[in-house]
């Protein structure tokens, strides 16, 4: 959930999150992704864990997936436990999503001194080791983690542990999901067509390349926003950009921050920002009507793409969120039921 301004309590954002829940699970969505981020309202998930498990005991049919959890600031045996324990509040449903974490802002407070490349490779460390917990009787001597025989206290109920999603971008990271048969998240971001076909692209040749039979799969995870109504479409264009462009601050990390919150930029300092452009967003994102959102995702299927993830965080209000919601259960999914 995202708090975009003061008035916004954070019980009704976490009332407003579980409604939308609730019609992903009603309208017969595969799953809810929900992520990890610290000290900032843009996005509001200190723990999936325990948003899941809450989730769980709302919502009947739905998997329950961390989008993502953020590998560096987790030791193995936690991570392993948790996970595991999780998979038994929710019946079996859990998707593990791990990360090696995005911006810096995260870093300076819950491990001052790392970088990306030590982020990804306390990742690479983490991810064998909590598959051989699960397996129990464990002893670790690793790079940035050791600790003698142990076993993950509970274990996990789905057999072999909850299917692990690596969110990935360069082709290193798609080769390591391979090896270690882990499933691959991406998201092109605010980027054209072009990045989605890349992205499937380095996926393919992973597979190709380390283990042309591997079962994993890949999603696509995307901003979305449907419907008919031209209004409608200008209005998110507009919000679509204004996100983008304080994704990008948050990533420089170098506007003030207070009580959470980043300084919010000027409309002439949001006009600069070309790449984020309401017109580009329209043209990059899944975005438009009901014909061609669907025309959008069903080229998504032909290149290969196993699985599609709405992302709904948007800036947009709980009633934009609800009713391209709605649009994308009721009139999108029915032309992919088969």
């Amino acid at each position: 959930m995202e708090k975009t301004n003061s008035s916004q309590s954070y019980a009704q954002l976490y009332n407003e999150f579980l409604s939308l829940c609730k019609i992903a699970d009603d309208g017969g969505m595969h799953a809810i992704w929900t992520g990890e981020h610290h000290c900032m309202d843009f996005t509001i998930a200190p723990n999936p864990f325990l948003t899941i498990s809450d989730l769980a005991n709302k919502l009947k049919h739905v998997r329950l997936g961390t989008g993502t959890i953020i590998a560096p600031f987790w030791h193995p045996i936690k991570l392993a436990g948790e996970s595991a324990m999780t998979d038994l509040i929710t019946s079996g449903r859990l998707e593990l999503g791990i990360a090696r974490g995005a911006y810096s802002f995260e870093y300076e407070r819950l491990m001052p001194g790392m970088d990306a490349w030590e982020a990804g490779q306390r990742l690479r460390e983490i991810i064998p080791a909590i598959r051989e917990l699960w397996k129990g009787d464990y002893s670790h001597e690793g790079e940035f983690y050791s600790f003698p025989k142990s076993t993950s206290t509970p274990k996990p109920l789905q057999q072999n542990g909850p299917p692990i999603w690596i969110a990935a971008r360069d082709p290193n990271s798609h080769e390591f999901a391979i090896n270690n048969s882990c499933n691959v998240q991406v998201t092109p971001l605010w980027q054209d067509y072009n990045e989605v076909q890349d992205l499937i692209m380095k996926f393919n040749s992973a597979k190709k390349k380390c283990n042309p039979q591997s079962q994993s799969k890949i999603m696509l995870l995307q901003h979305t926003y449907v419907s008919d109504e031209q209004n409608e479409l200008d209005e998110a264009a507009k919000k679509f950009s204004e996100f983008y462009a304080h994704f990008g601050a948050w990533f420089q990390n170098q506007r003030p921050v207070n009580q959470a919150s980043i300084k919010k930029l000027s409309s002439k300092e949001l006009s600069l920002l070309d790449m984020y452009a309401p017109e580009k967003m329209k043209k990059n994102l899944l975005f438009g009507t009901i014909d061609e959102v669907t025309s959008r995702l069903k080229d998504y299927e032909k290149l290969g793409y196993d699985e599609f993830s709405y992302w709904i965080d948007s800036g947009m209000s709980y009633d934009e969120k609800v009713s391209s919601l709605n649009n994308f259960i009721q009139r999108v999914m029915p032309a992919f039921k088969s």
